[in-house]
């Protein structure tokens, strides 16, 4: 599979892109990088053209200088505009990228036709955002290679990860190449977000799909959002965790297949 590779807002954003047809904009999760995709990436870009952004701290792109969802909703902006995305394209957001995915819809509904969250929040409980208040301060003492087991039982199902136990060395791999105060930025406005009053405004279509055994952002918080955005459908997996197009990518494919046209 050949790729093209982008940037934007002066190189401060770059993204990688392969297909044609439909734009497809796909942005990743914040314990996992875009490389999470690549078990559908060849379903995806058989008859869209796929960009697959690299959020702030991830593969060259630049970190933003304040830790503001504003500042991710410009940078995501900036890709659309110069990239040269359609505005019937589609947004595809997993967790953290599920959550910008949301704040971008709500902010630019003109620029995409439909939008897929899986296993995103539009707010996160107390306890939630006290798990990413310890997660930044492990980085800031330990660096990002000290919450790889953490990372691991966030994305993977248990059943998933007892069986794939290498897939915690691969955790640290991924989380080695983020900056770290990008990914500190992240979870202070994961702490902060809060998007559920902007919910009930939100007319562009949406899905929702979501592992049944998401520890990070359980079915609850993504049933909220099919629950108050007009006309949404809610897919549940049945034994995914967090990150279904890496855990379950056929599963997650037949789930937005007819959704998304592929």
């Amino acid at each position: 599979m050949q790729f093209e590779q982008l940037t934007a807002g002066h190189g401060a954003l770059t993204a990688v892109r392969t297909g044609k047809g439909r734009d497809i904009v796909v942005l990743h999760s914040l314990l996992a990088d875009r490389h999470a995709f690549d078990p559908v990436l060849p379903q995806l870009s058989a008859r869209h053209r796929v960009t697959l952004f690299n959020l702030p701290g991830f593969h060259g792109s630049e970190p933003t200088l304040l830790p503001l969802m504003d500042a991710y909703i410009a940078a995501i902006e900036d890709g659309f505009q110069e990239f040269g995305i359609g505005n019937d394209a589609i947004l595809i957001g997993n967790g953290f990228g599920g959550t910008v995915a949301l704040a971008f819809a709500v902010a630019h509904p003109e620029r995409i036709a439909k939008l897929v969250l899986s296993d995103a929040a539009a707010c996160f409980p107390p306890e939630g955002r006290k798990q990413f208040e310890v997660m930044a301060a492990k980085v800031a003492e330990g660096g990002l290679g000290s919450i790889a087991e953490i990372a691991a039982r966030r994305v993977f199902s248990p059943d998933h990860l007892a069986a794939n136990p290498a897939l915690i060395e691969e955790r640290k791999r991924v989380l080695m190449g983020i900056d770290p105060k990008a990914f500190q930025a992240a979870c202070k406005i994961l702490q902060e977000a809060d998007l559920t009053i902007d919910l009930a405004k939100l007319e562009v279509p949406t899905l929702v799909v979501c592992g049944e055994l998401d520890q990070a952002t359980p079915p609850a918080l993504n049933k909220q959002i099919a629950d108050k955005v007009a006309g949404a459908k809610y897919v549940e997996m049945p034994g995914c965790g967090h990150c279904p197009p890496l855990e379950q990518p056929e599963k997650f494919v037949a789930a937005i297949k007819e959704f998304v046209g592929l």
